[in-house]
């Protein structure tokens, strides 16, 4: 007897037999038709000020979810999301390898599955194949998943000839302390959600997707302030006690786009609209940081622990008065202060979107935390972004002896596709 299809529900998504109809349906009903404000509070690391979010509207007779699980970024657009945007509670960044053999139709297969499971999971739908169930009773929570390819993605896939000239090596630097083995990768994958599990429904997703094509690599989950832990929206802090992300450029400065992002006329062509990604895992030396008074604390940052805002006076967003001295005739904000060594006017104007996730994985056998910051910083060439701007810091930045950067990779993230397409399809398919 021929075997009888699977039924569909009214969206037209496929009944997953092994749960039961109440279950299904609010599967469906709970991750699609949702109710509330996108991106509710923006407090985050690193906030720059576009919300990637939108509402979805709710049947009546269905019970809305709050705002935090109806927030919803798109897919499709001119960029991928996940580059701006209200930072998320919870994340993961993967790298994976491709498998020996597997060449330029396999990742093409690949990146094409991909981006068909993300445009699904970050409607708030199901996975298309074999859904785990782990976010069932979840909104999309503003997930964001977004792509890039390493530098050995092109010698992998015969695409050698394609390799943008920014995506070169990145230079090795005085702080560096390097884990090849949690480093670089053939692809790599952001995720970000503000509800933990939803965050790892993709990562788990986007893992049993690559199939045989590809490996992980490394993977490294992080976590931010909660949407509505604080009165108002605010920029929160990192594991130092610290304000962080206060001078991140804004989208709605009139020359974002030009540092952000490669002009649509760039080169190569297959990357207008896209970004580069630099990513490191920072250590901070958490246990040296707080046997700092927080006057000296502050010396370092050059900022106000209490409310981010500069030595020099006002509150956060005030300008910073770089001249200013006490009555010893010392600087307030010193030569070499964080705030005032990282200024793109220090460094030829070199700017870079920080995109934070806090991560701490433990202690060692002395009690050591691993602890830090996942540092992803966008930019539209990373040879006038990132790696100027860390040759400085890396030189004068009082910070620099209380932090260690353990892993990197830098990653060309191609623009967003549009319906019907797939992430790199211009690359791959070109």
């Amino acid at each position: 007897m021929s075997e009888q299809p699977t039924p569909a529900d009214p969206e037209g998504i496929p009944r997953t037999p092994d749960l039961p109809p109440r279950t299904r349906g609010a599967a469906v009903v709970s991750r699609r038709r949702l109710l509330g404000t996108a991106g509710a509070t923006g407090a985050v690391l690193g906030t720059v000020g576009a919300l990637a979010g939108r509402a979805i509207a709710v049947p009546a007779g269905d019970t809305p979810l709050a705002s935090v699980g109806s927030g919803q970024s798109p897919f499709h657009g001119r960029h991928q999301s996940g580059i701006i945007g209200d930072l998320q509670s919870s994340g993961h960044l993967v790298a994976f390898d491709l498998v020996p053999g597997s060449g330029r139709k396999k990742a093409a297969a690949l990146l094409r599955r991909w981006s068909t499971t993300a445009t699904r999971l970050m409607a708030g739908e199901l996975a298309a194949d074999g859904d785990t169930g782990v976010a069932l009773d979840a909104g999309p929570s503003s997930l964001t998943i977004t792509f890039g390819l390493g530098r050995s993605f092109f010698d992998r896939t015969g695409l050698a000839s394609r390799r943008p000239k920014a995506l070169a090596p990145l230079p090795p630097y005085s702080s560096d302390r390097i884990d090849k083995s949690r480093s670089e990768g053939d692809l790599w994958v952001q995720i970000g959600a503000n509800d933990a599990l939803v965050a790892f429904h993709a990562l788990r997703a986007i893992q049993k997707g690559a199939g045989s094509a590809a490996r992980v690599r490394w993977q490294m989950n992080g976590f931010n302030r909660s949407p509505g832990t604080t009165p108002h929206p605010m920029t929160a802090r990192n594991l130092m006690g610290h304000v962080d992300g206060t001078r991140n450029p804004r989208p709605d400065e009139k020359d974002f786009e030009k540092k952000v992002f490669v002009p649509s006329d760039g080169e190569p062509d297959w990357m207008a609209n896209g970004s580069y990604a630099v990513v490191r895992r920072i250590r901070m030396l958490l246990d040296d940081w707080e046997k700092l008074s927080r006057g000296d604390q502050e010396k370092v940052i050059g900022r106000r622990k209490s409310d981010g805002a500069p030595l020099s006076g006002g509150t956060e967003t005030s300008d910073m008065d770089l001249e200013k001295t006490d009555a010893e005739g010392s600087l307030v904000v010193p030569f070499t202060a964080h705030a005032r060594i990282s200024r793109p006017d220090y460094n030829q104007g070199a700017t870079i979107l920080r995109r934070l996730l806090s991560y701490h994985d433990g202690y060692d056998k002395n009690g050591t935390p691993d602890a830090g910051m996942l540092f992803v910083c966008w930019q539209a060439d990373p040879m006038r972004g990132f790696v100027p701007l860390q040759f400085h810091l890396d030189r004068a930045d009082a910070l620099s002896q209380y932090i260690r950067h353990e892993a990197s990779g830098l990653f060309a993230v191609p623009g967003g596709a549009a319906k019907g397409e797939y992430v790199g399809q211009r690359l791959l398919e070109g």
